[in-house]
């Protein structure tokens, strides 16, 4: 069997595979997508956990059987193809919850069978899974998942305490202070959406958090730097100005790097088809 190999960072690709959507992919904060249900269902946090741990449930199964059957399906027809995969679990989905959760089943309402058109789930099975084997599509849809979730419970949290005054159903607000009724309004949660984001986007660019990140990589090579017209130090990425520099340079990497390997695979698509 392989052995995973490791990134710049020294990180494992398979860690990195599933870490990278809890905050620099979150399918939520950072790539605007399943807004809708983000908006809809987060009044309570009991909602919130239960479409994560659906859409979750979705993901991983979805991408593992994507991933399973891309050498058989045929690029014309791959997209109806994951689409009636996904609705395959999400249908499973719908009568465990009806069967079991009954509460929940109608406290979703419609947004449970509308995971089937998630832009999550489908764009993972497209841009990932489709690319990948079974386990890093596993590891792909469980990381999304759980930072789709993770997303989900920080807004229901924000809306029920603010909104009713409780959290998971008990009251948490002291009886003198009157909940804020726009919270479980649509105006409240665009409220909470902005600033949720802004502070993923803050925690993530924060300067200390850049330099933690970038002090696991290599430090940049010295013809890199001479080579840099920025002078800040031959290999200090503790300098401000030449952590900018490494940082744009990993990310046309990596931009590049993905770019060749989906050409690559598109490549070998068309030679099988033909």
């Amino acid at each position: 069997m392989a052995q995973p190999t490791a990134n710049a960072t020294g990180e494992s690709t398979l860690v990195g595979t599933f870490r990278r959507g809890l905050l620099e992919e979150n399918p939520a904060f950072r790539q605007m997508l399943g807004l809708c249900p983000m908006l809809a269902v987060t009044t309570a946090v009991t909602n919130g956990v239960g479409m994560g741990m659906a859409t979750t449930f979705v993901l991983v199964c979805s991408g593992v059987v994507v991933s399973l059957l891309r050498r058989v399906i045929p690029r014309t027809v791959r997209i109806p193809a994951f689409i009636t995969i996904i609705a395959s679990f999400v249908t499973l989905v719908m009568m465990l919850v009806k069967a079991y959760m009954p509460a929940l089943d109608e406290a979703l309402g419609i947004y449970l069978p509308l995971i089937v058109v998630n832009c999550i789930v489908l764009g993972r099975a497209e841009m990932f899974a489709s690319k990948h084997g079974p386990l890093e599509a596993a590891l792909d849809g469980a990381g999304m998942g759980l930072g789709f979730t993770f997303a989900l419970i920080a807004m229901s949290s924000v809306r029920e305490i603010l909104g009713a005054g409780t959290f998971l159903g008990v009251r948490v607000l002291p009886p003198f202070v009157e909940p804020m009724i726009i919270m479980v309004m649509p105006a409240g949660g665009f409220a909470v959406l902005g600033f949720l984001i802004a502070g993923s986007v803050w925690i993530e660019e924060h300067p200390r958090h850049r330099h933690k990140v970038l002090r696991k990589a290599s430090k940049p090579s010295p013809s890199l730097c001479a080579a840099c017209p920025i002078n800040c130090g031959v290999g200090d990425p503790s300098n401000e100005a030449c952590v900018k520099d490494e940082f744009v340079e990993m990310l046309e990497a990596a931009v590049e790097a993905a770019r060749k390997k989906d050409e690559a695979a598109q490549n070998a698509d068309e030679e099988r088809d033909a």
